[in-house]
């Protein structure tokens, strides 16, 4: 086994000369530090306690956040990589503790997000034999992980991390799980730093074709009316200025979906609003009205087509993205352009036309004025009655100048969130978009300040979704973290409600909330709060929240049947858009 582990280091990595004799837990952390890692979200258990040892003597170089539930961690990891643009890293036990973590890496897989997931699991002499706390973790998580590996051997341990960062954060990212056996763990090796920027057969970035480039250039200079459609590829691939470059020189309006909007400022002028089943009505009517439709690292989810059968049918379509298995995987490409858009999106503007198309931009200005009369005012300006969840979104937006990390959680909260939240600079949007996670939020929010501890982390979650992980309040407590949290609470399953006023003969089936008193609930773990269910108190209770040092919870009474419009019905075409009255 030594030979086929060195002969493995050998081939797919750079090692340094220097070893140091050390067990697998150390090396297990040094390697960890090699990779530059800072923060480590995690919770102990019986077959991670060696790797827990090694920590207690690792502390001054890494800084680990102890949560309340292993799923915590997870969703905290994903935060804290979404806003930093590094690996997030959590570290759980076997049996249920890596368990607890399968929604986390399920939704790190959909939404292409970067983590590392490494669990203890039991001695290798006791594998397959149903020992306590023992879990197939492999057959468990390969279908929603990049890679999923089990080391057996202290040796292997430098090899695997690396290769694991490497894979997690190359291309499309994706999580990694490392599922260490505890005789690795307590193992005795010669550890030397390993380096991997080459795996043979996994090829990240496909390479360019300069032909797909000449093509695409050659359909955008000729439209006349062009769209584009952003995605969170644009973020990842850190094409933000690009893109910009991109839009301009062709004078391309440009839609986003739910990750992708803080690719482009929010004032931007080609930026024309949100697509897909809640987005801006103008981008969604102008989907099936522009002549070449560009769509730029995002993979036509079902919430952002509607029904493929009326799609876009009268567009050429252009494709960029890292990922080929995306390409006609739901919408059938004329031009994909394979590569990283960092890359392919200068290739592709280099030979582009300086153009105008300020007709058709002034055609997105009708729909959405209909918008802001049929839904936008009465949202953010409601006047009387009670409070909506947009205009707390709108206010909190404005108090913190358009330039907070918007976190939130899945449902009402969540759709409010992102279209009433204002952005400045990019990697400022953290919500479960795939998967549509509840209990996302709060965990997501805390990983989301670490990774960006000089920017101020706005969550907004509804009372469902929060007591879904509600436990994480003791992580902020014992780690003495600053999130603003912004409770929407309504006393319902918002969303489920909204669908079965819509759709099911307002047949309200477990629905209602009874909750608890959250600001109390909050003041037990020493978090500030505050109700407010009167419109002229939110400002200052706002301006309480933001200028407390420290976490702290705002709780919003909102309207207990208030509804998201616009809103594109499940499986229905992109343009058939209710906007209220006609619901």
């Amino acid at each position: 086994m030594m030979k086929e582990i060195n002969d493995i280091q050998g081939i797919a990595g750079q090692a340094g000369n220097d070893t140091h004799k050390m067990t697998g837990s150390q090396a297990l952390l040094e390697s960890l530090l090699h990779e530059g890692v800072d923060t480590i979200f995690g919770y102990p258990g019986g077959q991670a306690i060696p790797i827990y040892d090694a920590l207690y003597d690792c502390k001054d170089r890494l800084n680990h956040i102890l949560v309340r539930h292993e799923q915590g961690a997870t969703h905290a990891a994903q935060g804290y990589a979404r806003v930093s643009g590094k690996v997030g890293v959590t570290l759980v036990t076997s049996g249920p503790g890596v368990a607890n973590t399968i929604t986390g890496i399920a939704d790190a897989m959909m939404d292409s997000t970067p983590i590392v997931v490494i669990a203890g699991q039991v001695p290798s002499n006791l594998l397959g034999t149903d020992a306590f706390q023992e879990v197939d973790v492999i057959g468990v998580t390969l279908p929603i992980t990049k890679w999923a590996y089990q080391v057996r051997h202290a040796e292997e341990i430098p090899w695997a991390v690396a290769r694991a960062f490497y894979i997690a954060s190359t291309g499309r990212p994706g999580p990694v799980v490392l599922d260490i056996a505890k005789n690795a763990q307590v193992g005795v090796m010669d550890y030397r730093p390993v380096t991997i920027d080459h795996i043979r057969s996994y090829i990240p970035v496909p390479d360019m074709e300069p032909e797909r480039i000449a093509e695409a250039a050659q359909l955008i200079n000729e439209a006349k009316q062009p769209l584009a459609l952003v995605g969170q590829g644009v973020i990842l691939g850190n094409a933000e200025k690009e893109l910009l470059d991109f839009l301009r020189k062709a004078d391309i309006p440009a839609a986003s979906t739910v990750l992708g909007l803080s690719a482009l400022p929010s004032d931007e002028p080609l930026n024309v609003g949100m697509l897909g089943m809640h987005g801006n009505v103008a981008p969604n009517l102008k989907t099936n009205e522009c002549d070449v439709l560009i769509a730029i690292g995002m993979r036509f989810d079902d919430r952002v087509t509607g029904d493929l059968n009326s799609y876009a049918k009268q567009a050429k379509i252009i494709h960029f993205d890292v990922d080929p298995a995306e390409i006609d995987k739901n919408v059938k490409a004329d031009v994909p352009v394979l590569g990283n858009a960092k890359e392919t999106l200068v290739e592709v503007t280099k030979q582009l036309k300086e153009n105008k198309h300020t007709t058709w931009r002034e055609a997105f200005e009708i729909p959405w004025k209909r918008e802001v009369q049929a839904v936008v005012n009465k949202e953010i300006y409601p006047g009387t009655g009670p409070l909506n969840m947009g205009e707390v979104v709108h206010r909190v937006s404005e108090a913190t100048g358009h330039d907070a990390v918007l976190v939130t959680d899945v449902g009402q909260n969540q759709m409010m969130g992102v279209r009433y939240f204002k952005f400045k600079q990019t990697r400022s949007v953290v919500t479960s978009g795939g998967l549509g996670t509840m209990g996302y939020g709060l965990p997501a929010a805390i990983g989301a300040k670490f990774g960006a501890p000089d920017r101020t982390v706005c969550l907004f979650v509804g009372d469902g979704g929060l007591q879904m992980t509600i436990q994480e309040l003791g992580t902020i407590m014992q780690s003495g973290i600053d999130v603003k949290i912004i409770l929407l609470n309504n006393s319902f399953l918002g969303m489920v409600r909204q669908w079965q006023e819509l759709f099911w003969q307002e047949r309200y089936s477990e629905t209602v909330m009874d909750n608890p008193d959250f600001v109390r609930i909050a003041a037990a773990y020493r978090i500030p709060g505050r109700v407010v269910e009167a419109r002229e108190e939110l400002d200052d209770a706002i301006r309480e929240m933001l200028e407390t040092k420290g976490a702290y919870l705002l709780e919003a009474r909102v309207v207990q049947k208030g509804m998201v419009y616009p809103m594109v019905p499940a499986g229905s075409g992109i343009t058939n858009i209710l906007l209220g009255d006609e619901a």
